[in-house]
């Protein structure tokens, strides 16, 4: 029975012969009730099956929760992480209003220690809940293990550690995104081919990285495709660094058809290749749809861009840790986001 029902809180007054307040205070856990009155409304509302509002019950209680958020900071070479951002503030001011605070913290994808600068600000800041990327493997288990010991529930967004105990995972199929972007990479392979999969990053020890190139490879090993594939890692992130790796890459290697990029840096690949003299453009394959790459999507430079509603898994990871806190909701351990293809025809549709 829900509180609104003709059945609530007077019915249960009238049933167990007591005042309203009583049957407040009995809900709501407060004393001023004998024992052997406070069993006897219990037992009317349990014969009634009563619902109380949780939402006003929480407001009532005047408790705040408060949700830590820890993600990558948005920079020119980072804006992907704008799109969850925006997410985690729609969520926020979804649920402020039920006296739930959400506080976001940034790391540097460049910087480990600026991750674990920020998770000790969280544990001194006796936070309820987290969300965040563990972008960092070790530095990230250190810090779940610690929430593990204070009893802080935590829910991974973007990227998992699937043996470590969260609420739940939010975020792209990994293995399957990266499956994806084998076949995309076949649409102009020979025999003899060479496919180049490329790491621009620091962060080579992600879960991430490790489970895209695990589906990739997946992909050319059950269709049986009789060619190369390139493994690139580039560690320096600026676009100088990236341009002299590509020029001796594609020196030793002319006959590569495809390349595809592992994360969001596609653009400085396709800058590379505006300015190269190819007899044929090797086919681009990355992941989302952020500022750069954008214009070199329009241009065709890319081919196709690999998108995960990055907004809306911002805004899911914080509504799940809210309803698991506040309503005891049960949480799936994985949602996954849907895989999206995007082109230069059909860029201007996609919303997320």
């Amino acid at each position: 029975m829900k509180e609104n029902s003709p059945k609530g809180v007077k019915e249960i007054a009238r049933r167990a012969n007591v005042a309203i307040a009583t049957v407040d205070r009995v809900i709501h856990n407060r004393t001023g009730v004998s024992a052997k009155t406070r069993e006897k409304v219990k037992k009317v509302i349990a014969e009634l099956d009563y619902q109380p509002n949780l939402l006003a019950s929480r407001l009532a209680s005047g408790k705040i929760i408060t949700l830590a958020v820890l993600i990558p900071s948005v920079t020119d070479e980072t804006d992907f992480w704008d799109a969850p951002l925006r997410g985690i503030q729609r969520a926020e001011q979804e649920i402020s209003q039920y006296g739930v605070k959400v506080e976001s913290y940034f790391f540097s994808l460049k910087d480990p220690k600026s991750f674990t600068a920020q998770t000790t600000k969280i544990l001194k800041a006796g936070v309820d809940g987290i969300v965040l990327s563990p972008s960092f493997i070790s530095e990230a288990e250190i810090f779940v293990a610690k929430c593990k010991e204070r009893e802080i529930p935590f829910v991974f967004i973007d990227s998992n550690l699937p043996d470590q105990p969260s609420l739940s995972y939010i975020g792209p199929p990994l293995f399957q995104s990266g499956y994806l972007a084998g076949r995309l990479c076949t649409y102009s392979l020979n025999e003899g081919s060479k496919v180049v999969l490329l790491n621009i990053t620091k962060a080579l020890d992600s879960y991430t990285y490790k489970q895209i190139e695990k589906g990739f490879r997946a992909y050319f090993s059950d269709q049986k495709h009789s060619l190369t594939i390139l493994r690139v890692d580039i560690h320096q992130t600026d676009f100088k660094s990236v341009a002299n790796q590509l020029q001796t890459l594609f020196a030793k290697n002319p006959t590569t058809a495809a390349v595809f990029v592992t994360n969001s840096r596609t653009s400085l690949v396709a800058r590379y290749l505006d300015g190269a003299p190819f007899p044929k453009k090797p086919i681009l394959v990355g992941y989302d749809l952020v500022k750069d790459n954008r214009s070199f999507l329009a241009k065709g430079t890319i081919d196709f861009l690999i998108c995960h509603q990055p907004e809306d898994q911002g805004y899911r990871s914080v509504m799940a840790l809210y309803q698991s806190l506040v309503f005891s909701t049960k949480i799936n351990k994985e949602y996954y986001m849907p895989i999206d293809i995007v082109t230069k025809e059909n860029q201007a549709y996609y919303r997320n």
